[in-house]
């Protein structure tokens, strides 16, 4: 694994690698991976023949300080992990080398109503954050296919945004939620749950499981949506920021589920001082 902490030294090489018909699979990250990351890196393998990931703490997607000083940091295991993992390349820039003009100067995106509910609601500026820092990284790195999980849905569609303005060529490649063996969404946040925690958290993914599986058996959408909400609020020391139903392309809420269209339930909850989301798709085929 080639390791890189600078634009310098990182383009070269893979202008050479395009030069010679590599395809580059991108997996931005923060840091403090787990098999979820993991398996963004083995999807980009099994599709390009260099993949790079990339770790950096990304400050201006952070509305609150007290998250960004608590977001775990793990160099030394994941670089492990991208070892073990066989992963092309490591780009590690420190804060100067994506933000060279110090305090930085944000481009403000008209990220549409993807930036007004949700998560957009609850962390006002964060999304803009994610937008810009992707921007920049995507220019130094220039890949063919951008590698991001399912957990952060939204994200993905400001992300979507994001290149549709910029005319990026890039592809985006959505990889399933990777989940611990209790249904919780794997997630960098997860190390903070002490044990009740953390067993209570699986209550998050059965809730969900459970809206998609018996959807058909709720008078309507509005009543499905309560029941998942009263669910969640039996977990213990718990605080529910939002569960909807949505149409997963646009986010907009939906008032029935329509056969042929792809809706997704989305939800955010704190357990424990922790902050977790976590999502589920359900395709109602025509057929």
């Amino acid at each position: 694994m080639y390791l890189f902490k600078s634009e310098k030294h990182l383009a070269p090489f893979l202008k050479k690698k395009r030069i010679e018909g590599k395809k580059i699979g991108f997996v931005p990250t923060m840091g403090a991976l787990h098999r979820g990351h993991i398996s963004l890196i083995e999807k980009a393998k099994d599709e390009c023949e260099i993949v790079v990931c990339s770790i950096f703490v990304n400050p201006t997607q952070f509305n609150n300080a007290k998250d960004l000083e608590k977001y775990p940091r793990t160099i030394e295991h994941d670089m492990e992990m991208l070892l073990k993992a066989d992963c092309s390349v490591l780009y590690l820039p420190a804060s100067q080398e994506i933000y060279p003009e110090g305090k930085p100067e944000l481009k403000n995106y008209d990220l549409g109503y993807y930036d007004k509910v949700l998560e957009a609601a609850f962390r006002p500026g964060h999304f803009q954050g994610v937008a810009n820092v992707v921007y920049r990284l995507m220019k130094k790195v220039n890949p063919a296919v951008l590698y991001l999980g399912q957990k952060d849905f939204q994200q993905i569609q400001v992300i979507r945004k994001m290149i549709e303005l910029e005319n990026f060529q890039t592809k985006i490649e959505v990889c399933e939620i990777v989940r611990e063996l209790s249904g919780l969404a794997m997630s960098s946040r997860n190390v903070r749950l002490n044990e009740e925690a953390w067993n209570n958290a699986a209550v998050i993914s059965q809730t969900l499981f459970f809206l998609k599986e018996k959807r058909n058996e709720f008078s309507s959408v509005k009543a499905l949506r309560e029941e998942g909400i009263k669910r969640l609020k039996k977990i213990p020391d718990s605080i529910v920021e939002y569960l909807e139903i949505c149409d997963a392309e646009t986010l907009r809420p939906v008032e029935i589920i329509v056969k042929g269209k792809l809706t997704i339930i989305l939800t955010a909850i704190w357990i424990n001082g922790v902050r977790l989301i976590d999502n589920i798709l359900i395709e109602n085929k025509l057929t």
